[in-house]
């Protein structure tokens, strides 16, 4: 069983948290390119992502618990905690800001084609908060990532 847990966390965390990581830098093309449709959609699948990403939480919460008492894993275990805290981070700068972000410039590239007819400038204030917020909370994954692999 625990390996079945194993693999298990191990593959959403490559299926789901990958993504977690990566639609919001496409998102930012999107918003270079002035599409809001795209934009707009990317914000709900990071969104869902995002909320999935919970998933690998709980698989490994039970390789965690399934493991061998000999290795005496625990919530408390350093490596275990500060992952737990990164990953909370990240999660939380995901949904907090990086997606409402995403959604105010759908909105602000939707605004500017009705005025403009189509204007591809209509969001930029809004990509360096989307870029600095994905841009930390991913490399926040690759620090719960060495973690996981390194187990200081």
């Amino acid at each position: 069983m625990e390996t079945l847990f194993a693999v298990l966390h191990v593959v959403s965390a490559v299926f789901i948290v990958g993504p977690m990581a990566i639609l919001p830098m496409t998102a930012m093309r999107a918003v270079r390119a002035g599409n809001a449709g795209q934009v707009e959609v990317l914000a709900k699948s990071t969104n869902l992502i995002s909320l999935l990403s919970l998933l690998v939480v709980f698989f490994g919460f039970g390789v965690m618990g399934l493991a061998d008492k000999k290795y005496g894993l625990s919530i408390v275990t350093p490596w275990i905690l500060w992952s737990i805290i990164l990953y909370v981070v990240a999660l939380g700068l995901t949904l907090f800001l990086v997606v409402p972000t995403m959604r105010r410039a759908a909105e602000a590239l939707t605004a500017a084609g009705a005025a403009e007819g189509g204007s591809a400038t209509a969001a930029p204030s809004k990509y360096p908060a989307i870029a600095a917020g994905s841009g930390v909370a991913s490399l926040l994954l690759v620090a719960v990532v060495v973690l996981m692999v390194w187990k200081p």
